[in-house]
């Protein structure tokens, strides 16, 4: 077991953060839950949405994430991201740019594309 909590976040592009922190909370498919030290045993959808840090000296830092699946198991913390971005890189103009395709695609009532919820599906045609 771990001293304290280690957090491990992973993308497909590789491991992004694994550290030792205070707390995390997830954005999950029933809302947030934070996780600290000596929580119990769980497998839990990430949602889209926010992911805090709270580091040992307790300064937040924060990611954007797509989704994914998170295991917490004898103080580690396992986050598998589609996608997760830290706040201070997050390109802002790249980030516009796809919520101008996104509104275009919902405005040309394509049928190819269908509003679920708050994402955008390709209905696969």
């Amino acid at each position: 077991m771990a001293s304290n909590l280690l957090l491990e976040i992973v993308t497909p592009f590789g491991k992004i953060f694994s550290q030792e922190v205070y707390s995390c909370t997830i954005p999950g498919a029933n809302g947030k839950f934070q996780v600290l030290k000596d929580h119990a045993a769980l497998v839990a959808k990430v949602d889209v949405g926010v992911i805090k840090i709270e580091h040992l000296d307790h300064r937040g830092e924060y990611l954007a994430a797509s989704g994914g699946f998170s295991e917490v198991k004898d103080n580690v913390i396992k986050i598998m991201a589609e996608s997760a971005e830290f706040s201070d890189k997050i390109d802002v103009a790249r980030a516009k740019l796809a919520v101008e395709r996104a509104e275009k695609r919902i405005e040309s009532k394509n049928p190819m594309w269908i509003l679920i919820g708050q994402k955008l599906h390709c209905s696969g045609r």
